[in-house]
């Protein structure tokens, strides 16, 4: 959603009418998570994908009967069905889509706007109804105020943890039924992608970060490095010691960290920092040598060996990158794979999933 929410803004703005499919629930190999969106306009215009070209030719066709009807339904697509064939579904998955009209949404154009502002707002959908619930607030109805009462707490909870997924009640809120299916989708500001170092490495990192659906920040304290043409897909660029700034900024469970410095003088004293906060990921640049140069000085600093184990570095994944692009790709892939307990060997050498859960 977040990826299409300014064409869906625009098409507000003009008055157009569209319909939203996302999936809402998966099994075995599905292409795309929960929470994948497209939309097809009045005019029959498409924004996004909820299966990588799978299925989009019948949800097109769906969304366009959801404009006409003005109606909400759901759909299942998956291997087993003839159907699933006819549109291609050939993954080995399965999928649940829910098709909404906007006429069907609860306070669509501030729900967009949070969204784009990366404001905290969490949907909670069955088919013709829809909650939006604010972290101080809650519009919308599902029909029912004791289901409401009840749908709008599991939001509540999902939306402090930015979890996404389908909770099962009663018709009337009990917990311990599943008449109802309700799908919450929780959308949070997104997660941080901090750069230590401005250096020609950094600023294919912002890109693929960016790319990646990060909020970047490139910090160094050389302003003659840190400048906007040189970090043109950075959202922030910070002129600063990177342990200062880092000491004084916002680390949560989310946020990745890269330190591309190399240089001691700045990298030892950010490390310190950096391992002190509950970043998901640290990686740091340079040779082996230089590594294990960086651990004696991080160790007579009282870094203890369980913290020290927190660093990747030599940063990425042995792909056999040489250009600051293939470089990128090669951090970019070992930060998804720790995000998702992926092994970085090739997909032909395993039986595993292919879509970690």
């Amino acid at each position: 959603m977040r990826d299409i929410v300014d064409g869906l803004t625009a098409w507000r703005t003009a008055g157009v009418a569209f319909a939203v499919a996302t999936v809402v629930r998966t099994w075995q190999s599905a292409p795309r998570q929960p929470g994948a969106a497209m939309a097809v306009s009045a005019r029959g215009e498409v924004l996004g994908s909820i299966s990588g070209g799978c299925v989009e030719g019948a949800v097109y066709e769906l969304c366009l009967a959801s404009l006409e009807t003005g109606k909400a339904r759901t759909q299942t697509y998956g291997v087993s069905d003839d159907d699933a064939f006819d549109v291609g579904l050939t993954c080995g998955g399965t999928i649940e889509i829910l098709v909404q009209p906007d006429v069907a949404m609860a306070e669509p154009d501030e729900v967009l706007a949070a969204i784009r502002d990366g404001r905290p707002v969490a949907t909670a959908s069955v088919e013709d109804a829809q909650l939006v619930v604010w972290p101080d607030r809650v519009a919308g109805s599902l029909g029912e105020p004791d289901l409401d009462d009840a749908a709008a707490r599991l939001a509540a909870g999902m939306l402090a943890l930015g979890a996404t997924g389908t909770v099962h009640l009663g018709a009337h809120g009990e917990q311990r039924r599943d008449e109802v299916s309700v799908f919450v989708q929780s959308y949070v500001a997104p997660p941080r992608m901090i750069i230590f170092g401005a250096i020609d490495f950094a600023a294919a990192v912002a890109r693929i970060g960016r790319f990646l659906g990060y909020h970047v920040t490139v910090c160094d304290a050389r302003p003659v490095f840190a400048t906007r043409k040189r970090f043109p897909d950075a959202d922030d660029l910070v002129v600063q010691w990177p342990h200062k700034y880092l000491e004084s900024t916002t680390v949560d469970e989310r946020t990745v960290l890269c330190v591309l410095t190399h240089d001691p003088k700045f990298d030892v004293p950010l490390l310190e920092v950096a391992l002190h906060t509950p970043a998901r990921y640290i990686g740091a640049m340079g040779s082996r040598r230089t590594h294990k140069d960086r651990l004696r000085r991080l160790r007579e600093a009282g870094v203890d060996e369980a913290a020290l184990a927190r660093v990747s570095s030599p940063i990425g994944l042995d792909l056999g990158a040489r250009t600051p692009e293939e470089t990128a790709v090669a951090i970019a892939a070992e930060i998804i794979a720790q995000a998702w307990g992926g092994s970085g060997r090739p997909l032909t050498d395993l039986e595993a999933p292919i879509h970690h859960p």
